[in-house]
């Protein structure tokens, strides 16, 4: 039953300052007047909406001073009434809070059972909730960017007007159905042909930010490749300033993948440091080398390490496999010697940590890009993706069917056009898929 009181401890269960134990439904005031005491002459039964009081919740066998909220419907998360109480952060403390209100009535949350009351309530859209989920698992700043994107009900807002236009399509080729004999649908051709030409457009435009938004979102892949003892792991420890790999004169010392992540302007990027390329009679090397050559195929960029004391056919042959990726060049050992190489980027040392800024700046211009703002909007997640392109092949089969074929098939592609958008904000989304979205949340949210 939707109105039935649900709880959750809303913060992490950890030792803290403050913990937040939250209950919303049709009557949680009624669960908070049997466990608080308010400081003061007004009774909980009177408390004023969004105003926090300070008193002593009650659990069972003990006590805490503390401060209750009242969030009264509609004008809350849920957009039921919810009550929140703040205690002290104590595990103990939080969890027999929690056991009391339970014991009163609630029944425990499930995984975002509360974003969900809110999108079921019409208090948020289904993109909305990806975009505070995303916000909320977010590791970096641009991340947090794209997350707020979607709260914020910027996409929603463009795929309402979008649908609103595909609206007034579909009322257009009802009424040349309806009325034949008012000779409308030659008047009505030319808009509708402008007014699906421009939708088309629009959703183009939102396509054309996925592969950045995804990036921004989840991060760049960067492959650190080359032979062995090339100074892949040194250039990794000197990257994320502390020692992740090994590092050892021996050349195979690194065997399987080595992960580390930084931020550079705002935006993570995750490096994998590979076993070096070669051939190897080690079957534990061998499998490190299969690995590498995995990483190389899947990284955004393959950041190849040459070393600039010792450049051998074995770099030539590692930069036949790499040169048609995207690739960065750096030439290592510096401090050692300087050997020109024309097929290098940039000349560092790990050893030393020179010249890395300019390798991070590198190596964010040549998969971020250079100039760009991280404030723009960006599409970020695969779903929004896949229903913008369905959405498009179905309104471009509608447009290129315009006198072609009839109009009750021309509408048929017109509404599976409006159904795709339709998935994005929730309004034509299956309950397979919210109830997919809203596992991805903790429990408290």
């Amino acid at each position: 039953m939707l109105n039935e009181n649900i709880a959750a401890i809303s913060t992490a269960l950890s030792a803290s300052g403050v913990a937040v134990i939250r209950i919303s439904g049709d009557s949680p005031l009624s669960i908070a007047q049997k466990m608080f005491t308010p400081v003061g002459k007004t009774g909980v039964a009177d408390f004023e909406p969004y105003k926090m009081y300070v008193g002593e919740i009650h659990a069972d066998g003990f006590n805490d001073f503390g401060m209750c909220v009242y969030f009264k419907a509609p004008k809350s998360f849920t957009g039921e009434d919810i009550v929140e109480f703040h205690c002290h952060g104590g595990i103990a403390i939080t969890k027999g809070i929690l056991k009391k209100i339970i014991s009163l009535g609630a029944r425990l949350a499930t995984n975002g059972e509360f974003t969900k009351r809110a999108f079921m309530n019409g208090k948020l859209s289904l993109s909305s909730a990806e975009g505070l989920i995303d916000m909320i698992n977010s590791e970096s700043e641009s991340g947090v960017k794209a997350g707020y994107y979607l709260y914020r009900e910027k996409l929603t807002n463009e795929i309402n007007a979008l649908q609103d236009m595909i609206t007034d399509v579909l009322s257009q080729v009802d009424a040349d159905m309806d009325f034949p004999e008012e000779d409308l649908e030659q008047t009505s051709t030319l808009a509708v042909q402008e007014t699906l030409t421009e939708v088309i457009e629009r959703i183009e435009s939102l396509l054309k930010t996925y592969r950045l938004g995804r990036t921004l979102k989840n991060g760049v892949s960067v492959g650190i490749c080359g032979k062995p003892n090339t100074g892949k792991s040194s250039l990794l420890n000197a990257l994320l300033d502390y020692d992740k790999a090994i590092v050892s004169d021996v050349a195979g010392t690194t065997r399987d993948i080595v992960e580390g992540s930084i931020e550079i302007n705002g935006v993570r990027f995750n490096f994998s440091d590979t076993a070096g390329i070669r051939e190897s009679g080690d079957k534990v090397e061998e499998l490190g080398v299969v690995l590498s050559k995995k990483v190389v195929d899947q990284s955004d960029l393959i950041l190849l390490v040459l070393d600039g004391s010792n450049l051998t056919e074995d770099d030539e042959q590692i930069y036949e496999l790499v040169k048609d990726k995207n690739l960065l060049v750096a030439v290592n050992k510096t401090d050692i010697v300087v050997k020109k190489d024309n097929r290098a980027d940039i000349y560092v040392s790990a050893l030393k940590k020179d010249n890395l800024d300019n390798l991070k700046k590198l190596i964010y211009d040549k998969t971020v890009g250079i100039g760009l703002d991280l404030n723009g909007d960006f599409l970020c997640e695969e779903r929004h993706f896949s229903a913008l392109v369905r959405a498009k092949e179905k309104l471009v089969c509608a447009l290129n069917g315009i006198g072609q074929v009839p109009l009750d098939i021309l509408a048929i592609d017109v509404k599976d056009g409006w159904d795709a958008l339709g998935e994005i904000s929730g309004r034509t989304a299956t309950e397979d898929i919210i109830n997919n979205i809203f596992s991805k949340f903790c429990v408290g949210k």
